[in-house]
């Protein structure tokens, strides 16, 4: 092949998906993955290029790939959702795939011939039960949050109403897009051929907003649907009982997963592993009213991470025996339970403390990537390069220093942290 003759290239791919905006940790399972994803070619270009986003005549320099053989590889990786190609312009940019939100979703969105769907819905099934990837995302204190909760919007209660914002409003994000579309929900199809799936929701139930529709359709993940379509996904979620998660971004959701307790892998994360931080919740808590409350239980039933328990009441009032207690570490916010109260017992009541939910993409992936040592790879994203090499090594140990990492994630310091790494990034577009 040429290039990384002598070397594993799995372990190498695995390094460089393991430094992108997820932790990927190194098992026998991921290389069984790795493999029955990307041919050694794949994996050889996918080692070389960049960790962020580049045009095809920056990854013909860095890769040191001839242009046809780089176009040809590269069509296969987008073809399967292990690089994703977006037109900003009138250029296409490429940009790998990490783990999730990334090749787990594309591979499971994938339909047609030829596909061997079964063996990896068993191989990713076994990486994700094995809690190695929440573990290294979550298990030091970190707060991953790809998603954030969005909250039923008849379940939050009357007075609070009038102060919900937009972009916590499902329908109100529907509203600001024209494009939308749906395809395979990855974790169902998972579960699905491993026997776990026990719900009755669609498979064809993961919707998508904006530009990334284009992408969708276009690499045949998913198709278009209208808006009315999209409106009434979001409706059938509520009669479902489903727990609706969305980009964790204020401007530009790109998606909505309508998720169920069997299935969600982020929703296992907290309820079966234990993880409260992996998705964000919203600014909206789930509290009972005690006196018009029956102890029906169904609050509790309808909770997919089982943040509400019942306590037996010592001296029962009348049929009531039991009465709902919510986990305030472990509520979303997301509502489910109040569209099941019949009492109208059970609301979403405005948190204490707001919530901060970041404003972009970019202030989302910097602070993720910060959070999980993984930023100084999108600052010098180029393999190739010797200085890149270097500061990568050096910038990753200062932001790793505990006071450093606390003091930019802090929010006395991160608007200026982020807004000098947006002038920086705009410079580097406008160069490049």
């Amino acid at each position: 092949m040429g290039h990384l003759v002598g070397k594993d290239l799995y372990r190498q791919l695995g390094r460089k998906i393991d430094g992108l905006t997820i932790r990927a940790p190194w098992n026998d399972t991921l290389r069984g993955i790795l493999k029955e994803l990307y041919s050694e070619e794949e994996a050889d270009l996918v080692i070389r290029m960049p960790y962020g986003m580049a045009t095809l005549d920056r990854l013909e320099k860095v890769t040191g790939y001839e242009r046809p053989r780089l176009e040809r590889v590269l069509d296969e990786l987008c073809a399967k959702g292990l690089v994703v190609d977006i037109c900003l312009g009138d250029r296409y940019r490429y940009i790998l795939s990490p783990l999730v939100i990334g090749i787990f979703e594309f591979t499971m969105m994938r339909t047609g011939d030829g596909l061997n769907t079964k063996q990896w819905a068993r191989l990713f099934h076994k990486y994700l039960e094995s809690g190695a990837l929440w573990r290294a995302n979550l298990g030091r204190g970190q707060q991953l949050q790809l998603m954030r909760s969005l909250p039923h919007e008849d379940a939050i209660a009357p007075e609070e109403r009038v102060e919900v914002l937009d972009y916590e409003k499902a329908t109100a994000i529907v509203e600001s897009h024209e494009k939308f579309g749906v395809g395979l929900c990855s974790c169902r199809h998972e579960k699905l051929h491993v026997g776990a799936k026990h719900c009755s929701v669609p498979l064809e139930s993961c919707t998508t907003m904006g530009r990334g529709v284009e992408w969708l359709v276009r690499r045949k993940l998913g198709r278009e649907i209208s808006k009315s379509q999209m409106l009434e996904q979001i409706a059938q979620s509520r009669q479902l009982g489903l727990v609706m998660n969305a980009d964790n971004v204020q401007r530009g959701v790109s998606f909505i997963c309508h998720c169920c307790a069997c299935c969600c892998n982020v929703l296992l994360g907290i309820s079966r592993f234990g993880y409260p931080h992996v998705v964000l919740t919203s600014n909206y808590i789930a509290k009972p009213d005690d006196d018009r409350c029956e102890g029906c239980g169904k609050c509790s039933k309808a909770c997919a991470i089982q943040a509400i328990k019942l306590e037996r009441l010592a001296q029962p009032i009348g049929k009531k025996r039991v009465r709902p207690l919510v986990d305030q570490k472990f509520c979303l916010g997301c509502g489910v339970c109040a569209t099941r109260c019949t009492t109208g017992a059970m609301t979403l009541k405005k948190r204490a403390q707001r919530v901060l939910h970041p404003e972009t993409m970019f202030e989302r992936t910097v602070l993720q990537c910060l959070d999980l040592g993984t930023l100084q790879n999108q600052l010098f994203d180029d393999p190739s390069r010797v200085t890149h090499q270097f500061m990568r090594a050096f910038v990753g140990a200062v932001l790793r220093l505990p006071p450093v990492k606390k003091a930019l994630l802090s929010d006395a310091l991160r608007s200026r942290f982020l807004g000098a790494l947006k002038a920086g990034a705009a410079r580097s577009a406008a160069m490049s």
